[in-house]
């Protein structure tokens, strides 16, 4: 198994948009494409994989510039077209159906180098079996997926994931959206030490807790700001507190107001996340994933307002509910209690740099205060 996922955009039925598809997923650095015709691989630049794949029981008559053809059906034949074309890397389709398919899967994660599987039912225990017993293998799994939802649980199967996913490009849009999925949680941000400059009481006010469907790390949490444009990375409650217990899905995370990042590279007012919604956890590093929100609880509470400033000059603040609990994290994982935070205190913040329009970034102009 690798850490490193492939994306593999399925060509056969892109019809008349072909080029377009093809084009953009070249832009996008895809790992291979797919196409049942030789001719629709040529032309291609050495940057991308090409990937022949025939409809089962019909064999071309030359591979043409492929580097890897996947086939389907019995070893033997596999093993003729192998012999005909030692300078070609070769690969097994397995449609999986019942118990005796979903062996013929196993043995060949285990013993081939390119897997390419096929599922025709909706669950995803099958594919786990297949990855469980195919983990020390040296070959790579490519799951065919419907679109990027089914990519998406393809690639977080087991917390390993397949190692790749092949999934149709139908129309412009399809290779980008892929890639996205592929790359959803590894990303990492630049996480800058702000310097605390005051801190006030304000009075009483709504504040959001942020329940998460994931375990957070003890140098885990979300970023949390009254602007769009600075923002304080608040700890998830994994931490020990006296009278209650840790919940290491959590976050308070601050006043209703207050942006946090999401997916798709959005800013969301925590007063707008559901259940369902997503959510990005950043560490003390700067490594983000992205996180579903199981719930959003909302409750009026007591608020402090928190002003830090950057390096460079720029005025960051975060309002929170003023508890002694409610922590943020600092430099070297430190974790601070919020109502004993001083003016000198250092914290963890990110200072994007675009403006907002309705969460998205856009180059305009745009004061906040």
């Amino acid at each position: 198994m690798s850490s490193e996922k492939l994306c593999w955009l399925d060509i056969r039925s892109a019809g008349k948009a072909r080029q377009a598809i093809v084009e953009e997923a070249l832009h996008q650095r895809i790992d291979g494409i797919v196409a049942a015709d030789p001719a629709d691989l040529e032309g291609l630049p050495p940057t991308v994989t090409k990937v022949l794949m025939p409809p089962p029981g019909k064999q071309p008559a030359s591979y043409g510039s492929a580097g890897v053809v996947i086939l389907a059906g019995d070893a033997s034949a596999r093993a003729q077209a192998v012999e005909a074309a030692p300078d070609v890397e070769f690969g097994r389709l397995v449609e999986i159906t019942d118990a005796e398919s979903l062996d013929a899967a196993i043995e060949a994660a285990r013993t081939e180098r390119w897997s390419v599987l096929e599922f025709r039912d909706p669950t995803k225990i099958p594919l786990e079996i297949v990855i469980a017993a195919a983990a020390d293998a040296d070959g790579a799994i490519i799951t065919m997926a419907k679109n990027t939802e089914e990519a998406a649980v393809i690639f977080g199967c087991l917390q390993l994931g397949s190692d790749g996913v092949l999934m149709p490009g139908r129309s412009v849009g399809d290779a980008t959206a892929l890639k996205a999925t592929a790359a959803g949680g590894t990303g990492e941000l630049l996480l800058v030490e702000l310097e605390v400059t005051a801190v006030a009481h304000i009075g009483m006010g709504e504040r959001a807790c942020v329940d998460t469907c994931s375990y957070l790390g003890k140098d885990e949490g979300i970023l949390v700001g009254s602007h769009s444009k600075g923002m304080i990375l608040c700890v998830s409650e994994t931490h020990p507190l006296p009278y209650m217990p840790t919940r290491p899905f959590r976050v308070n995370a601050g006043a209703i107001h207050s942006y946090t990042l999401a997916d798709e590279g959005r800013t969301r007012y925590l007063s707008e996340l559901r259940a369902g919604s997503k959510v990005m956890a950043v560490d003390t590093k700067g490594r983000t994933r992205t996180v579903a929100v199981g719930r959003v609880k909302i409750e009026t509470r007591p608020l402090i307002s928190i002003d830090a400033v950057a390096a460079g000059g720029q005025e960051v603040n975060l309002i929170l509910q003023d508890d002694w609990h409610v922590r943020v994290l600092g430099p070297g994982d430190a974790v601070l209690n919020s109502t004993e935070l001083r003016p000198g205190d250092r914290v963890l913040g990110h200072l994007p740099t675009a403006d907002r329009h309705v969460g998205y970034p856009i180059d305009e102009f745009c004061h906040e205060q």
